[in-house]
């Protein structure tokens, strides 16, 4: 997913180490150095309230930022100690400024009463529509290898999901990564098959999948700057700027066009915008105000 083999090294030790403890209790995740004199304050304390908290689900994890730089860097941690509360993979509450025993406990204790925790390590169902909501976001943002870094995870902690396969799919494609995503499908289980998150993933994979070379792509986008008159170059441009991963010149292409002739290659155009919100998913808010300007061409 873009990483190198250090850092995967890095991810993977995070994951045994942290993610998956946090998805039945709660992590108290500390970052730390040999050289930080308040770190070697803070052990102690972190220590032993965990200790008296661990019948209540409640894990200690340390991280040294000299070990380890890539896991630090990913929190952006900027100061140390910092210590964070995770829970399910994620970031539940910064805990770095309770500094006694009785800050520290009543943070816990608040985390506890809110949390499905699991003391002892059960195996309950897990919760990871807050890793979903997670990796949607990252997708949203447009940063497709983080998003598949994100759904990988999440597909290795629960794969029977279906939300978080079709992310992956999502992600993968956005990323670039075309036939890693065509194999994710072929390993699908077909009973997931006929599933609507699915047939929105397997449609942007369909669209990404005719990505051009970044030469290629200036050449469709000058060529529809010179014409724009000329709808094959129009369309051309609004298909590749989409699989590029730019879906803002893609609609605004194709609105135009639209506006211009809707009826132009029996409504291209219109099928073509269609198509990139079952894509992206209708209830996707970037998709919410295409549409509403898709009304207001067709209709004033």
């Amino acid at each position: 997913m873009g990483l190198n083999i250090e850092e995967q090294k890095a991810v993977d030790r995070f994951r045994s180490a942290v993610v998956e403890p946090s998805m039945t209790g709660l992590v108290v995740l500390d970052f730390w150095a040999e050289w930080c004199g308040p770190c070697k304050a803070l052990t102690p304390l972190l220590e032993k309230v965990c200790a008296e908290y661990a019948e209540k689900g409640v894990v200690l994890a340390k991280i040294n930022v000299d070990e380890e730089p890539f896991i630090a860097g990913q929190f952006q941690v900027k100061s140390i100690p910092t210590v964070y509360a995770l829970f399910q993979g994620q970031p539940v509450a910064d805990l770095t400024n309770a500094r006694s025993e009785s800050q520290l406990k009543t943070m816990l204790d608040q985390l506890l009463e809110k949390l499905p925790i699991q003391p002892g390590g059960g195996s309950p169902a897990q919760d990871i529509a807050p890793l979903i909501a997670m990796g949607e976001d990252v997708l949203a943002s447009g940063d497709g290898e983080r998003a598949a870094g994100v759904f990988s995870q999440i597909v290795e902690i629960a794969p029977d999901s279906v939300p978080a396969h079709a992310g992956l799919i999502r992600a993968l494609a956005l990323a670039g990564q075309i036939e890693e995503a065509r194999a994710v499908i072929a390993a699908l289980d077909p009973a997931m098959a006929g599933d609507p998150a699915l047939a929105q993933a397997k449609a942007a994979l369909e669209l990404a999948a005719h990505r051009p070379e970044d030469s290629e792509l200036a050449v469709l986008r000058a060529a529809a700057a010179e014409s724009p008159a000329d709808m094959d170059k129009q369309f051309a441009w609004a298909s590749a700027a989409f699989a590029a991963g730019d879906r803002d010149a893609a609609a605004e292409t194709l609105l135009r066009m639209i506006a211009a002739d809707r009826e132009w290659n029996e409504g291209a155009a219109r099928t073509k915008l269609l198509q990139i919100f079952e894509a992206i998913g209708l209830e996707d808010p970037w998709v919410s105000a295409t549409r509403r300007k898709l009304s207001t061409v067709l209709f004033g």
